[in-house]
């Protein structure tokens, strides 16, 4: 099993978009491990994307993801299963909404670059380096779905 980050943005929150979103994440038979809702601060910000911190368009970026001034939360989750960086990330489509194909999370609810509904790990590293910033050990709840075998056959492991 692997596990991953996804964080619903607040243009997702401010859309009433994340039911949607979870259902789909769901219905692909991955396992949500923890969750929350929360204010991104703006040292959290910078943290999550130490690497655009010194790029132009980084203060526009950090704004939009503390919620600007209306203060939109977030969602943040811990997603787990089988190759779950790859799914999750082919599930929400190109970056761009307008370049994501359709029946992607982007490709039908987006039509931005910046505000694309949501966010995911590019790997195993950036994995866990942004579960680290969000949730500590105890706040993670792993189980197995009884219905687990009818997600994949026994030997998929």
């Amino acid at each position: 099993m692997e596990r991953t980050f996804v964080l619903l943005k607040p243009d997702c929150v401010e859309r009433r978009l994340m039911g949607r979103v979870i259902a789909r994440f769901e219905d692909k038979g991955l396992n949500i491990i923890a969750v929350k809702m929360l204010h991104v601060s703006a040292d959290l910000a910078k943290q999550h994307y130490a690497e655009h911190v010194s790029k132009p368009f980084y203060p526009g970026l950090e704004d939009f993801i503390t919620g600007g001034a209306t203060k939109v939360p977030v969602l943040a989750m811990v997603l787990e299963g089988l190759n779950a960086i790859e799914v999750v990330r082919a599930m929400l489509g190109a970056t761009n909404g307008l370049k994501a194909a359709p029946g992607t999370i982007r490709g039908d609810y987006s039509s931005s670059r910046q505000m694309n509904l949501v966010h995911a790990s590019d790997g195993p590293e950036s994995a866990q380096r942004e579960i680290s910033l969000y949730f500590n050990e105890s706040e993670s709840c792993g189980y197995e779905p009884i219905l687990t075998k009818w997600f994949r056959a026994a030997d998929e492991t």
